[in-house]
């Protein structure tokens, strides 16, 4: 089977010899028709020249599109074969942790279960952030209306199951958007689970919302003027030995600015990040 890049390079070769070809055919018309043939009218052979690099135009880009759209399409579907398979064993594991919760009730069976149900929910989060970012990708971003306090406190119960020696202290205050919901979900997740690993030891994490502005406080590790000139990179991390997780502080910025949400860092190395998210101008806007 080819490769990616066999496949690519076969491509490139196959519209290369084609344009090359194609060109040649035509210095070659043109040359027939005014050397050989002795026409002169120079209209005419302009009109043909003009006509033909069209109609090679418009095969070279079909050739170009094809290939690109076939392999695109055998790509959603087999993500979407596979999201659909992986949900079915975690909705599976939720089931079954369910039904052990009522015949081992003991303390010990009680928090192997818990971990259990905390991994399998966190793979349930990780299939609706593939869902959604092959969403994203297919522009079906769903817009809604929602109390952002509300879906903060959801955030929180369900992070401190994964992270159960963090200490949340939260002050929200309710205000109402409208906006692509999963999509915040995700960064507010990138957020608080960038503030739990870059903390030290007693991890505590200040949540703050008010007056449309969303403050994320951690007293950790914290970041250098280089770092933070870095930190929206795609694919970078201050610590190489930290996982990565989630869709990255790249794709959050990406969100950021889509929905013109200002986002802003105060870091000083050894006392801590604060990651702020001001809604002002995105309520702003919809008015």
């Amino acid at each position: 089977m080819e490769s990616d890049t066999d496949l690519f390079r076969n491509f490139i070769l196959t519209i290369l010899t084609f344009y090359v070809v194609t060109a040649l055919l035509l210095v070659v018309g043109v040359y027939y028709a005014t050397v050989i043939l002795g026409y002169e009218q120079l209209s005419l052979i302009i009109l043909f020249a003009v006509l033909s690099t069209v109609v090679m135009g418009l095969i070279i880009a079909k050739m170009a599109i094809e290939p690109l759209k076939q392999h695109f399409e055998h790509l959603q579907d087999f993500s979407k074969e596979t999201l659909h398979e992986l949900n079915l064993p975690v909705n599976t594991i939720l089931a079954n942790t369910k039904m052990l919760r009522r015949t081992h009730s003991d303390e010990k069976s009680s928090k192997r279960i818990d971990r259990i149900e905390a991994a399998a929910v966190m793979l349930q989060e990780r299939y609706g952030e593939l869902d959604y970012l092959i969403a994203r990708q297919m522009h079906r971003e769903q817009t809604e209306s929602f109390d952002l306090a509300q879906m903060m406190d959801e955030r929180l119960h369900f992070l401190h199951q994964l992270y159960p020696q963090a200490r949340f202290e939260k002050d929200l205050e309710p205000i109402r958007l409208d906006l692509d919901k999963i999509g915040l979900r995700k960064v507010v997740d990138n957020l608080i689970d960038n503030a739990v690993k870059y903390s030290g030891k007693e991890v505590v994490i200040d949540i703050r919302l008010r007056a449309a502005v969303l403050e994320i406080q951690d007293y950790g590790v914290g970041m250098d003027e280089v770092e933070l000139f870095r930190i929206f990179d795609r694919y970078y991390q201050s610590d190489a030995m930290m996982p990565g997780y989630g869709i990255g502080l790249g794709l959050v910025k990406s969100f950021c600015d889509k929905y013109r949400i200002k986002l802003h860092v105060r870091s000083e190395k050894g006392k801590g990040t604060t990651m702020i998210l001001d809604f002002k101008e995105m309520i702003e806007y919809g008015k």
